[in-house]
């Protein structure tokens, strides 16, 4: 199969045989018919599959095909609106627009917090035919008079399960009141929780559902591997295996942003390049930090959940859980940034003594075992007894407007792993580079 046969345009397959690609992925061959058809769609894919061609070429195909009347004010309006969580994701996503529209006459323009509104304000008042945007600035804009919605064609929902997660449902539940009622509304999540599906029920007409994984899998491409280890050490441990296997384009994640700065600095004074980014950073500095990480003289980023939504590598290498995660569906986001597009990917996570319900958690979730090992010299001392995980709830974790998550709740069943009897790792090469 071909994007010529799904019945694109000869100037989108243009665009995207100019970039390299050839034939659709899966949730590209599902998904772009029923939006050429003018379908609602609810699409469930992890991160890598090519979701966000999925939607930005038939987008383009639909917006070209039927060219827009003009507003009372003489100008095109606004046709499609894609929302998503982060900055970075927004950017990503109209960087995809712009490359796979380039020889279109559309315009895009992409729009988020963190930056000086005036300059957005003046792009608005030139054609914009596709807004990218985050829930918080759209709104801004839309309470100062400065964006229309009244003529949105398509609107879509961009992993809306992290926009939940970040509390954005009344934002968005703001912004659909400001859109026609008649619309096409493509919703995508990487998870099928209840909130999504109550949230889809609300939004979408007679969807079709287009689902490549499995709900909540991980995917094959990707080795994981976790080591036990004492909580006091894992920096210890994590500079080693860096330096001992030449890792390269190493993204780490910890559950804070107090712990990615430590972290982050740390790893500088052990002689290996470490930037942090997070929601406290400015946006020239996320910039930064991601644009030295991609051309890979930035060794090691140490990253958030949030912000590391909108990190795209096609071939990222490895993928390290410094800290696990709280809620197990986040160590699916998490090693997803690695394995994408057919690549081999590494995911290895350092689990202490306090992590051990959390890793049985993860397991449960995605059907899977993942073996904890200890490396020589970095055996688990049996006389550290476990502590509490202070979730996002506690002072300085959670940002502003946003609500705290709960520690993962694994029941009253025992853990997989018996940690005080974990086995010795064997020694393997490197990926290198």
């Amino acid at each position: 199969m071909s994007f010529a046969t799904l019945g694109l345009s000869p100037a989108i397959v243009r665009a995207v045989t100019e970039r390299g690609y050839t034939e659709p992925t899966p949730i590209q061959a599902q998904a772009i018919p029923v939006i050429l058809a003018g379908t609602d769609l609810l699409g469930g894919a992890q991160t890598g599959t090519g979701k966000t061609a999925g939607f930005v070429l038939p987008i383009l195909h639909r917006l070209t095909e039927h060219p827009a009347a003009h507003t009372t004010a003489g100008r095109a309006p606004i046709r499609a609106l894609i929302l998503t969580p982060t900055r970075e994701l927004a950017a990503q996503v109209e960087e995809s627009v712009r490359e796979y529209g380039k020889h279109l006459a559309l315009k895009s323009m992409m729009m988020y917090g963190g930056v000086n509104i005036n300059p957005q304000i003046q792009k608005l008042r030139g054609q914009v035919d596709i807004l990218v945007a985050t829930p918080g600035r759209l709104l801004d804009h839309a309470q100062q008079r400065t964006v229309d919605l009244s003529h949105i064609e398509i609107l879509v929902l961009d992993e809306a399960d992290r926009m939940l997660d970040m509390g954005f449902i009344r934002d968005i539940k703001k912004i659909m009141a400001m859109l026609p009622k008649k619309r096409q509304t493509l919703l995508f999540s990487a998870t099928f929780s209840n909130e999504i599906k109550t949230l889809a029920d609300s939004l979408l007409i007679s969807p079709v559902t287009v689902e490549v994984a499995r709900r909540n899998t991980t995917n094959e491409l990707i080795a994981q591997k976790a080591y036990g280890v004492d909580r006091e050490r894992k920096r210890e441990l994590l500079t080693h295996l860096i330096k001992e296997n030449n890792w390269f384009q190493v993204l780490v994640f910890t559950r804070t942003k107090h712990a990615a700065n430590r972290l982050a600095e740390n790893l500088d004074k052990d002689g290996i390049p470490a930037m942090a980014i997070h929601g406290n950073k400015s946006q020239a500095a996320r910039t930064r930090a991601l644009k030295t990480f991609k051309d890979g003289t930035l060794q090691v980023l140490v990253a958030t959940d949030i912000a590391a939504r909108g990190i795209d590598i096609s071939e990222l290498p490895h993928v390290v859980n410094f800290e696990l995660p709280n809620v197990a569906e986040d160590y699916v986001h998490r090693i997803g940034r690695t394995g994408r597009a057919g690549s081999q990917g590494e995911a290895t996570s350092l689990v202490c003594v306090d992590e051990i319900k959390l890793l049985t958690a993860i397991e449960r979730l995605t059907k899977s075992q993942i073996p904890l090992e200890t490396l020589p010299g970095f055996e688990i001392d049996p006389r550290i007894q476990p502590e509490p995980i202070l979730n996002r709830s506690q002072p300085g974790n959670a940002s502003p407007g946003r609500q705290a998550r709960p520690a993962a709740k694994t029941g009253n069943r025992p853990s997989t792993h018996d940690y005080a009897r974990v086995a010795p790792a064997h020694r393997s090469g490197g990926r290198g580079r």
